[in-house]
């Protein structure tokens, strides 16, 4: 992979974006660095801040400091880091130079349309391409991650071209010979919805690849598959993919029923603290988990953009594809999806948060909004931690739906990243048909129930309890009082082991920057937990 310098990062970043740009992305990662440290235990508490639920802080204090000079200053040596946040400053300078054209359109279609809000926006398009577009206001990527912009692997043409900004382009295609193959055959379902797509010689099978993928990782790396037969080249193009948030997640062109897909692409680059290939394992076990999770799912308010088929190359994460199913034909008149990352995003049409305008156009209290928007999230996410599986249902994997501004239903997307207890789940008379030594499969109920504490309560309901207390100056103490009652109603038959976890005095949260640290582990915090009942009979 070929390697960038700062200088010249920097460089392309300063020309592209300007200072403003890159002083408002040193700011922003400044403080999500020094949360994560503080919240970590690797920074003095001594550092300007409000404090928020589950450790969370929020740095008074512009930082103007780049992020290597402030590992410095608290006696932190990490080079690698180091790049790693700055590689994130000058990417996200770069994007905010790019949102300023995203808010152009934006105002020009709500003025056009005579939209107050972009809540009213969205609900004139298709439900996909809604989220795209609302996807795109949340430039800051993760919203615990210091490196939530990271792209290491591309150059500034690169992210030109492909980051999820971009216009789209047209995906790239090899063959794979059959006994190399393994999974569905991806390209034919493709080939089925876009019948401009070229048939495979026999014996092979199509697959899709990302262009970058094709040129930096296939054709440098891959001499011998080529040479061997495993893989063969082709002019096959199309269809065209859009970047959503995910970057490697491609939201395709309508097909030949008008129908939008996505198409999830392996992609050799680091976003945040992963490099984003797909393993063999993941390909396989989404399509049985999209058929498995449906009907485990109580609460019929959750949707689930299902994984309806994947494929890779044996032996390796390089070429691996999945293709998920979209909303498109899955939503009620008057329903509006609006993906969870942009619920704190500034809306280009009001100046406020997008969370705020739907607040307002719900006619609810925001405590009872609050209270609507937790039940309808927590739900589901809950009736499947009963049964031993522990949902990823962090702001990029969830997309609430609302009908006049009130919570519905919600859509969960992307199982890669869920665990499964095989114990809890065998004892419901359901045995889990995974990929050999998937990841996703544990013994210990821990790591499930530590897996929804940090996502759906802390990255996910921790973030729009914040943007509430700013927006509608709603107390925080009173906000996660209305979120406890929720669940306490929601868990009052749950396994008492899953009940002490909710409401113990503190909840693991992911050490994001400690896993910087030391790559390759998962190493988890205590926090605070803003959810612990206290007195005699458990009740604050």
């Amino acid at each position: 992979m070929k390697s960038f310098s700062l200088s010249e990062q920097l460089k392309t970043a300063a020309g592209a974006a300007g200072a403003a740009d890159l002083a408002r992305a040193t700011d922003v990662i400044g403080r999500q660095l020094l949360d994560a440290l503080v919240r970590e235990g690797l920074s003095p508490a001594t550092i300007n801040c409000t404090r928020h639920g589950f450790g969370r802080s929020r740095v008074t204090k512009a930082v103007t400091e780049p992020p290597g000079l402030l590992l410095d200053r608290l006696g932190l040596s990490a080079p690698a880091l180091t790049t790693e946040l700055q590689n994130a400053v000058t990417n996200l300078a770069i994007a905010y130079a790019r949102r300023r054209d995203i808010d152009a359109w934006w105002r020009t279609t709500a003025t056009r349309s005579g939209a107050p809000d972009a809540y009213t926006v969205a609900a004139a398009m298709p439900p996909d391409e809604a989220v795209l577009a609302l996807e795109r206001l949340g430039t800051e990527g993760h919203n615990l991650h210091p490196c939530g912009r990271t792209r290491l692997g591309w150059s500034s043409t690169d992210t030109d071209r492909y980051d999820q900004e971009s216009a789209g382009f047209a995906i790239r295609f090899v063959e794979i010979r059959r006994g190399a193959h393994i999974g569905d055959d991806v390209g034919a379902l493709l080939r089925a919805g876009y019948p401009a797509l070229s048939e495979p010689d026999d014996g092979y099978l199509l697959q899709p690849v990302h262009p970058w993928q094709l040129q930096h990782v296939l054709r440098r790396y891959y001499h011998e598959a080529f040479a061997d037969g495993r893989l063969r080249e082709t002019d096959a193009n199309g269809p065209f993919g859009t970047p959503t948030t995910a970057v490697r997640t491609l939201l395709l062109e309508p097909d030949r029923e008008g129908r939008r897909r996505y198409l999830k692409l392996s992609l050799d680059i680091q976003i945040t603290s992963t490099r984003r290939n797909i393993s063999v394992a993941t390909t396989q076990n989404g399509p049985w988990l999209s058929r498995l999770l449906p009907g485990l799912l109580a609460d019929r308010q959750a949707l689930l953009l299902p994984e309806v088929a994947g494929s890779a190359l044996n032996g390796t994460r390089d070429v691996a594809a999945i293709v998920r199913g979209g909303l498109h034909g899955r939503l009620e008149p008057g329903e509006v999806a609006v993906p969870a990352t942009a619920l704190p995003a500034t809306s280009p049409v009001t100046g406020r948060t997008v969370l705020a305008e739907i607040v307002d156009r719900s006619g609810l209290a925001p405590l009872d909004f609050l209270a609507e928007y937790a039940r309808v999230l927590l739900a589901p996410l809950l009736s499947l931690l009963a049964v031993g599986v522990g949902l990823e249902a962090h702001l990029q994997n969830s997309i609430p739906i609302f009908r006049s501004g009130q919570p519905t239903r919600i859509a969960f997307r992307d199982l890669g990243g869920l665990r499964i207890n095989r114990r809890r789940l065998a004892a419901c008379g359901v045995r889990p048909r995974l990929w050999p030594g998937s990841v996703v499969a544990v013994d210990d109920h821990a790591s499930v129930q530590a897996k929804v504490g940090y996502t759906a309560l802390q990255a996910h309901l921790g973030e729009v309890v914040i943007r509430l207390s700013e927006s509608h100056a709603v107390p925080e103490a009173q906000a996660w009082r209305a979120v406890r009652d929720v669940i306490d109603e929601l868990t009052v038959h749950a396994d008492p082991t899953d009940r002490a976890f909710l409401f113990a005095p503190t909840m693991p949260h992911k050490a994001l920057v400690r896993m910087r640290l030391q790559p390759g582990s998962e190493i988890y915090t205590p926090v605070p937990n803003p959810l612990r009942q206290r007195g005699p009979g458990g009740r604050p």
